[in-house]
């Protein structure tokens, strides 16, 4: 079986392989530097977006009082986005890290994710008819 073979010569007998690879190549080594050049300048997702959120009133979600609302507080946790965002296993970890007092609160936690994404897109009556329907977190 024969392979397949592509001709390099132009019609004079002259090989263009070469040169022709060699303008490929510096066409991709002038395009990669204008890009990082250009990236550099401009800071196009150079920087990481730094997001600011409000302080918001988190004991609104059923199950969060004050004082676990102060522990999500130092922990960073301030607005229902961020709680929305914030997995079970890292607030269960923190009612125990806090002492025996908030571990009774463990069982809560599994709700709470939900609440806040309900709140954080003002779903305010459906959040209440949910927490209608909760006992304490549950």
């Amino acid at each position: 079986m024969r392979l397949l073979q592509i001709s390099t010569t132009a019609c004079d007998g002259s090989d263009v392989f070469w040169p022709w690879f060699l303008w490929l190549l510096a066409a991709f080594i002038l395009g990669f530097l204008l890009g990082w050049l250009l990236k550099s300048i401009f800071g196009c997702g150079s920087k990481e977006e730094k997001v600011t959120y409000i302080k918001q009133d988190l004991t609104k979600v059923e199950g969060i009082g004050p004082k676990i609302e102060g522990l999500l507080n130092d922990r960073g946790i301030i607005s229902y986005k961020q709680l929305s965002n914030t997995t079970i296993e890292f607030l269960e970890n923190m009612l125990v890290e806090a002492g025996p007092a908030f571990i009774t609160h463990r069982g809560m936690t599994r709700t709470w994710p939900a609440q806040a994404n309900l709140a954080d897109h003002g779903e305010w009556e459906e959040l209440k008819n949910w927490q209608d329907v909760l006992k304490g977190g549950v």
